[in-house]
């Protein structure tokens, strides 16, 4: 009962990344939407991500002084209102504020919800009861596009963020009711000097990045500057961390070959994803004209094939090693992204759908084995600080995914569509220039239905540089997993040997 409680918790947290994926497009609309431009959209996803990502390590802090439980509950609370603040946000920049409050309520519970589990579950039922756990993402993705797409073709846009109270409310009562209040007997200590340099580092770094798509260059000080702040604040970071007994991020388990690497890898695994997505909910709802349902319908696969992933890949690592099946699944993940470079406005769905599951099941094969396996090899009093790191690090995947992915998207569409603008007026070139789908707006204006081709024509050019570019990074994250999991050798014993078998030597 416990774990069910749990798993609802996980499921909202991923249910909402989902919804708002798919309602990208009908936010960039001025009409029904928001008229969100593309750096918006960026920041309402990395708004979120980013205080998701540096939180969460303070609020295990928290549940060690406080009480797992308490932290969950107040996480599940504020991730409630702030979804409420959200359906009703008068503007792009009031959405990105409550975005950033949904991530502070999201970092409250992803470490508690770890920390109930591992002191819930002991020996073989542990991995276990974390196998099960991570297919909550699998349904949590599956079930977020469809219901989006229910929501979008009957209500306005916020009622995706609506959907979230119901959830919350059983949650709440679960919690309540049946989970213990799990504490640390040795608290870690608070870290506000930790807190301020990484929420600070990676806000400058992901501005600088997301600038870029922007200013479509990487030479304006407004660029660079941040990014470099934010890599010395990072740095500083690291450094104000490793001088602490008991840091709440602990850099030195990154050390270790394969907790290190293999995190890297699945942080690899997350900015792929995240980019991916970003792209993909244009392609079929822009470029292709599906209603948001449809285009909930065509990602299924995807999720479909997550679900059946996980507990797959759990079983085939008993079966074979961790290291075979998750290196190969990540490869195989990474060849379907970049599968995108082969699609276009008039692709059969059909190789869309099995491209999206070859993905999804490949995906769902490597997320499960993987943090399980690594959260087995630390030991209970690791378990909070392991559980840190690896969200964090997950979580900062992401927020590069979207930062890196969207601008990279960005330039490389405004390149494609520049050559093809010149006979339009100044103020529709403008707005072409933004995105496709201000274009696509810019020509139902003034009635020029080739502007509309002009625009797709940029963004399928686009789309196929970022593909490649999700299936190197992808493919690196395969890589980082050979090497993360690659059996110690274990020291030769002593061979006694007599003199015959000295002589046959």
């Amino acid at each position: 009962m416990i774990l069910a409680v749990l798993l609802l918790s996980s499921l909202l947290i991923w249910l909402d990344n989902t919804i708002l994926t798919t309602a990208f497009e009908t936010l960039a609309d001025p009409v029904r939407g928001l008229g969100a431009s593309p750096s918006q959209l960026q920041w309402a996803t990395g708004s979120y991500t980013l205080v998701f990502a540096t939180l969460m390590f303070t609020s295990g802090a928290l549940g060690d002084r406080f009480g797992h439980r308490t932290v969950l509950a107040t996480g599940m609370a504020v991730f409630a209102g702030a979804s409420v603040w959200a359906a009703y946000a008068g503007d792009a920049d009031q959405l990105i504020a409550a975005r950033a409050a949904m991530g502070m309520g999201s970092a409250l519970i992803m470490p508690a919800q770890v920390a109930i589990l591992m002191w819930t579950f002991s020996g073989p039922a542990r991995a276990t009861a974390i196998g099960i756990s991570s297919t909550s993402a699998g349904v949590g993705i599956a079930a977020g596009p469809l219901l989006a797409g229910v929501l979008l073709g009957h209500f306005w846009w916020g009622s995706i963020f609506l959907v979230n109270i119901p959830i919350a409310v059983l949650s709440l009562i679960g919690i309540a009711t049946l989970v213990p209040n799990f504490r640390s007997p040795t608290p870690r200590p608070l870290d506000p000097a930790g807190l301020l340099l990484s929420i600070s580092g990676l806000a400058f770094l992901a501005y600088g990045l997301i600038r870029a798509g922007q200013v479509a260059s990487w030479s304006p000080v407004s660029v660079w500057g941040p990014i470099a702040a934010g890599v010395v604040l990072l740095t500083g970071f690291v450094l104000v961390e490793l001088r602490h007994r008991q840091p709440s991020f602990d850099p030195r388990l990154l050390a270790q070959r394969m907790f290190g690497l293999a995190n890297v890898a699945l942080g690899l695994l997350m900015f792929a994803m995240t980019a991916a997505s970003f792209y993909g909910a244009f392609y079929l709802q822009g470029a292709r004209e599906f209603s948001p349902l449809q285009a909930g319908l065509a990602f299924s696969p995807t999720a479909l094939g997550a679900i059946v992933g996980a507990p797959l890949g759990v079983r085939l690592a008993r079966r074979w090693t961790l290291r075979v099946v998750t290196a190969t699944a990540l490869t195989t993940a990474g060849l379907a992204m970049g599968c995108n470079m082969l699609f276009g406005l008039h692709t059969p769905l059909v190789f869309n759908e099995i491209a999206y599951m070859i993905q999804g099941l490949s995906i769902g094969m490597v997320i499960g084995p993987v943090t399980g396996g690594l959260m087995s090899v630390l030991p209970l009093e690791r378990a909070g600080a392991g559980s840190a790191v690896l969200n964090t690090v997950r979580q900062t995947g992401s927020l590069m995914g979207i930062a890196v992915g969207g601008t990279i998207m960005s330039l490389a569409y405004r390149h494609a569509v520049d050559s093809s603008l010149s006979g339009y007026p100044e103020q529709v070139q403008a707005r072409a220039r933004i995105s496709a789908e201000q274009a696509r707006h810019a020509a139902a204006a003034i009635h020029q239905p080739d502007l509309v081709r002009v625009a797709n024509d940029a963004f399928i050019k686009a789309m196929h540089i970022s593909a490649a570019g999700t299936m190197l990074i992808a493919l690196c994250g395969a890589l980082l997993l050979v090497i993360a999991l690659r059996p110690d050798r274990q020291p030769a014993e002593p061979v006694v040997q007599d003199n015959r078998v000295k002589s046959n030597l």
